[in-house]
């Protein structure tokens, strides 16, 4: 029989291993809720600790992690950011009345910024960056646009690297010096009227929208760069039949879109543009897209496509969430890192997906006859 002063020391043993144990277990959840947070800075460093301490949201690379003793569940993911398009600069000297990315500002990163940034956004998985504005031509006559195409082709190796441009800055001698880099180039035009491009904003003086149109065309094709239009249907050109010019300019890509309206840009009291009188009907949309069905290379984008399918990356190298009719932006990638940022981009992936927002964007893939 166990002697009473030997069963009140045992007892006492026990229950002071207990409260040893709860005070531990009590520091363990402690140090989970801490360092799962750490994570999120130094991930690599803390990693390991992490795993030691059986914490099941490592953030290292911003998934849930399931815990076997949990079971499975579903993880949200995080978008890739396959195809990019960098609205470096704002401003342009075009003033076309329905441009949802106004001159607000002037800023423009510097341009080892920028190339951080890119190289940022390769290695979390980007391979077709598309640069626009505002007008890219317009900084530094051309010359930053170029070095980052040069960059983004020959060091980053990106399989698709384009411009969207009004057409007006561009020329030959840029060709001749970058020309080489560059997969696609996209002149917007929405009217092959002069007095409708007028009327639109799409002109600078007396200078013919539709000369430097024709003239990028033919350099597109001596220096092998795809030729690409985009047009923005809206109340000035919705009823004009544009099917014989875009035949004769045989782009690899008509892109035709609906007059977006988006708060703060171009529409409300701090906008720059007043966008409201451009503004047509899915209807009207959708007459014009049947009018023009005959053109293989049409490619149509109506506001609900459009709103969350483009990741769309403004002059401080922010996500612009768009999803609310207005631009929401994310923190820099340059401050908080790619996948940080992206979560708050307000990207639809599927939605990317099915517009076919991924095609052959490669030059050396569309076996164009130069």
């Amino acid at each position: 029989m166990t002697h009473p002063m030997s069963l009140a020391v045992e007892i006492n043993r026990a229950w002071s291993t207990k409260r040893e144990n709860m005070f531990s277990t009590e520091i363990k959840l402690l140090l989970q809720f801490c360092i799962g947070s750490l994570c999120c800075i130094f991930e690599d460093g803390l990693a390991k600790f992490c795993t030691w301490l059986g914490i099941t949201t490592l953030v290292s690379d911003r998934r849930i992690v399931k815990s076997e003793e949990n079971g499975a569940r579903e993880t949200p993911t995080i978008p890739s950011p396959t195809s990019v398009n960098y609205h470096f600069t704002r401003q342009c000297n075009y003033s076309c009345g329905f441009c949802f990315h106004t001159a607000k500002t002037s800023f423009v990163l510097p341009i080892e910024e920028a190339k951080k940034g890119l190289r940022m956004l390769k290695d979390s998985g980007m391979e077709k960056i598309n640069f626009s504005g505002g007008e890219p031509f317009l900084h530094q006559r051309g010359d930053f646009l170029g070095k980052l195409v040069q960059f983004c082709k020959q060091e980053l190796r990106l399989p698709s690297v384009s411009i969207v441009s009004n057409g007006s800055l561009i020329t030959e001698k840029w060709f001749q010096k970058y020309g080489e880099y560059l997969d696609i180039l996209a002149v917007s035009c929405d009217s092959f009227e002069e007095e409708t491009n007028a009327l639109i904003g799409r002109r600078q003086g007396k200078k013919s929208h539709l000369d430097n149109l024709r003239r990028v065309r033919i350099w597109c094709n001596e220096y092998k760069v795809a030729f690409k239009v985009n047009s923005v249907i809206n109340t000035f050109n919705v009823k004009e039949d544009m099917r014989d010019q875009i035949r004769e300019l045989n782009p690899v890509r008509w892109k035709v879109f609906q007059c977006l309206v988006i708060e703060g840009e171009n529409a409300g009291e701090d906008a720059l543009r007043e966008a409201e009188k451009f503004v047509i009907s899915e209807e009207e949309f959708q007459d014009f897209l049947d009018q023009h069905s005959e053109i293989t290379c049409l490619v149509p984008e109506s506001n609900q496509k459009m709103r969350d399918s483009y990741l769309i990356l403004d002059e401080y190298m922010r996500f612009l969430d768009c999803r609310e009719g207005r631009k929401d932006p994310s923190k820099s990638i340059l401050d908080v890192g790619v996948e940080n940022a992206i979560q708050f981009s307000g990207f639809d992936e599927k939605m990317f997906l099915k517009r076919g927002g991924k095609y052959v964007w490669s030059k050396a893939d569309m076996r164009l006859e130069w």
